[in-house]
């Protein structure tokens, strides 16, 4: 069930289920706290898993407001704080991957766990989808792609497009055109473009976590990819696990973007493990303050390829 508490004066849509440690699943961008319907239950038999819907997205209020992934983390703070929670360990898929990290980042004091699912911030390479949307005429674009003739032609043609190979998304087509169909509305389109901006530009993405890995070398990590996934390419998550150096890697080799919806019960079943089986991580302002002094090995400070 859906619970709601505003923060800052915005309506903050939230999921809270189970007993336990805390637990905070963050979903990607133009998604919602749905998309962990599957697992939440599983998850919720061991601890209180907390699935909110990011501002601008799901059944948060839409404002015209700062979309940045540091603002979403920020969010997340003020959330957790308002609901009485102090340390928590963080699943984060695609965008919310990269939210998961900066909220480690930001404040690492309140981080026990990170789990990476197709995360975004490790590399440029993403779906020409997104580049497009971060280029200019995009609302304009999203307008005439959403309106009703057009979502009508998409329906007519989604049969033919998945049996073609899904036009660049293989098994996530399905779920994909489901949100697709979301943007009709016109204030899903505007905070869409707004997040997206604030990652992605037309040479790819430009956010990264890579350069400041090394200050997660005393946090348990668990990475997720699927192995078919066509928006965020799976050679990503090689990359996270090198600079992640305190992380586990499972691939869901015939999985697309989203391994939570094709296989729920390996996907929960590895991360209840990777809880269970690691101790939270603890935070000293020296050390912190210490490995930001010495900086990071020198060879993760190279840029990845940027693939274009």
């Amino acid at each position: 069930m859906v619970q709601y508490r505003d923060v800052h004066g915005y309506r903050r849509a939230y999921r809270m289920e189970g007993d336990g440690p805390p637990l905070l699943l963050l979903h990607g961008i133009a998604d919602s706290s749905e998309t962990w319907s599957e697992v939440m239950p599983a998850l919720a038999e061991h601890y209180t898993v907390i699935a909110p819907d990011l501002l601008g997205h799901g059944e948060s209020a839409r404002p015209r407001a700062d979309y940045a992934i540091a603002a979403y983390a920020c969010g997340m703070r003020d959330l957790l704080t308002v609901l009485g929670v102090d340390r928590v360990s963080v699943v984060g898929h695609s965008l919310g991957g990269g939210v998961a990290m900066q909220f480690a980042y930001q404040f690492p004091e309140r981080c026990e766990r990170l789990v990476l699912v197709s995360s975004a911030g490790m590399g440029p390479e993403v779906h020409p989808m997104f580049r497009l949307a971060a280029g200019p005429g995009a609302f304009a674009g999203m307008y005439l792609l959403t309106s009703p003739l057009a979502q009508a032609v998409a329906a007519i043609a989604e049969p033919v497009v998945r049996l073609a190979g899904g036009g660049g998304l293989g098994p996530d087509l399905p779920y994909v055109m489901d949100r697709y169909r979301r943007f009709a509305d016109a204030a899903a389109r505007r905070a869409f473009l707004r997040t997206i901006r604030a990652a992605v530009d037309l040479r790819g993405q430009h956010i990264t976590m890579l350069d400041r890995g090394y200050l997660a070398r005393h946090l348990p990590t668990l990475i997720i990819w699927g192995g078919r996934d066509r928006i965020i390419p799976v050679s990503h998550a090689a990359a996270a696990h090198e600079a992640l150096t305190n992380s586990r890697l499972e691939i869901f080799e015939a999985s697309g973007h989203f391994p939570h919806h094709h296989d729920p019960d390996r996907f929960a079943k590895l991360v209840l493990d990777f809880l269970h089986t690691t101790d939270p991580a603890g935070y000293d302002r020296s050390v912190w303050r210490e490995e930001l002094r010495n900086g990071p090995p020198p060879a993760t400070v190279e840029e990845p390829s940027s693939g274009s």
